[in-house]
């Protein structure tokens, strides 16, 4: 089949190189002439394990390209993907739909022959609705059926989710849609998928439900942390012994800083505006969106206590910056709650990310920038990390103690065990966990 996707940003990318994969033809389009140019040369506009590699096989094989003519692209497609950004909308937390609309103009003017004008991105519940009468206005004589088709991607591991999917969430009562989407899915149907037609404002709803509810479990085993510190508790083992019931399970059950990312900070948001407006308000949610936004700036608060209560003179060595390891996304990252804190409150901060660096630098300042973890610790007065990369699971921790001026460490994601901190002679904090005195 041949499918246009509208944006190349992480989704449209991902799922444009995917669908080709799939051995359909694609056409990604893009406005940003630059990216489309830096795409033809093999360079990626976002960090994704395998994608690079993946975009280039597939435009060797001719199944790939890419334009900045979206009128030839979706004259051509059977199938047309709108996969540009919803951001949250400043001063009320709705999504901003305006990158939508403005895509479903453009879809109008070029659809020649039957279209389905599919809905990849994060939309609320009757987006779908204002996109089939925007582009029915537009061309009163078009024939086509506008789709809901979210996405469950985790960055980091866009393309296995997408290749292997736990599901698909189709929304539309068009038999003719359906048969369009069944072919495009169509390979996933030999590894027996499970593929869920809806109507289309229950997808669209299916999408937030799914992030708010993991959102949710990590704001519980987050304030789980918090309480287990006070009872001498230990939050991992917590997390283990309700995460082996098959009714909690155990994913998104690893207590930190709070999230943050693309998707759980807006989308979050964004439900609760949905629910609000429709006077069914989730309390939940509100709570949820408070707690995390709350735990985000209380992380500062816990590096200086760590450092005496006072980090006025002293040198922070930070070591990841993203909101997740595997991805170069800053957006709603705990560091930019914590680290401009810790500036604020007088600390010379050090900092080092395997590769959200270049788009700290633009979100970030007065930081001083290391080319790698050890660089960030010479006569440092403690560590602090953020973001759990591999590389910083197995520091050497006497070449760490060696370079330090104190063998401070604060671990926010969990990654070392507090005993075996103790025994190496730092002054190790962690979340959820009793801590150990030096050499105990």
């Amino acid at each position: 089949m041949h499918v246009a996707v509208v944006g190349t940003g992480y989704v449209g990318l991902v799922s444009g190189a995917c669908f080709s994969e799939f051995g359909h033809n694609v056409t990604c389009v893009d406005k940003d002439a630059g990216k489309i140019e830096g795409l033809h040369k093999g360079v990626m506009p976002i960090y994704e394990p395998g994608l690079d590699k993946l975009v280039e096989s597939n435009v060797k094989a001719g199944r790939l390209d890419f334009t900045t003519d979206l009128a030839e692209a979706v004259k051509a497609a059977d199938a047309v993907f709108i996969a540009v950004g919803t951001p949250s909308r400043r001063g009320d937390g709705h999504a901003d739909l305006s990158y939508v609309y403005a895509a479903a103009e453009e879809i109008a003017q070029s659809i020649d022959g039957y279209t389905v004008v599919v809905t990849k991105s994060t939309v609320p519940v009757g987006t779908g609705a204002e996109v089939e009468k925007i582009i029915r206005q537009a061309r009163p004589d078009a024939e086509f059926d506008v789709v809901s088709n979210p996405e469950f991607l985790r960055e980091g591991a866009a393309i296995e989710d997408f290749m292997r999917p736990d599901r698909v969430v189709i929304g539309t009562d068009a038999e003719a849609a359906k048969e369009v989407m069944r072919e495009l899915y169509r390979p996933l149907y030999l590894i027996e998928t499970p593929i869920v037609f809806t109507a289309r404002q229950t997808s669209e709803l299916i999408k937030y439900a799914a992030n708010t509810f993991l959102a949710t479990k990590i704001t519980f085993i987050n304030e789980i942390a918090d309480l287990c510190e006070v009872l001498d508790a230990d939050v991992q083992d917590v997390a283990r012994g309700i995460g082996l019931d098959g009714r909690i399970g155990r994913k998104f059950l690893h207590a930190g800083p709070g999230y943050g990312g693309s998707c759980f900070p807006k989308d979050t948001l964004a439900l609760v505006r949905t629910a609000q407006d429709a006077e069914s308000p989730l309390r939940i949610v509100e709570t949820v969106v408070d707690i995390n936004d709350k735990r985000k700036k209380a992380m500062a608060q816990k590096i200086i206590d760590a450092c005496g209560g006072d980090v006025t003179g002293k040198t922070i060595a930070v070591l990841g910056l993203t909101f997740k390891p595997n991805t170069d996304d800053m957006r709603d990252s705990p560091a930019l709650d914590i680290v401009p804190a810790l500036v604020a409150a007088g600390a010379k901060v050090r900092a080092f990310d395997p590769q959200g660096m270049e788009e700290a630098k633009h979100m970030l300042d007065g930081i001083e920038w290391c080319t790698g973890a050890y660089d960030t610790m010479p006569d440092a007065d403690a560590l602090a990390i953020i973001t759990e990369w591999n590389e910083f699971r197995a520091l050497d921790l006497g070449r760490v103690k060696e370079l330090m001026k104190a063998p401070v460490m604060i671990d926010l994601r969990n990654i070392y065990k507090p005993d075996d901190m103790a025994e190496a002679g730092f002054d190790y904090t962690c979340i959820g966990k009793a801590k150990l005195p030096a050499g105990a």
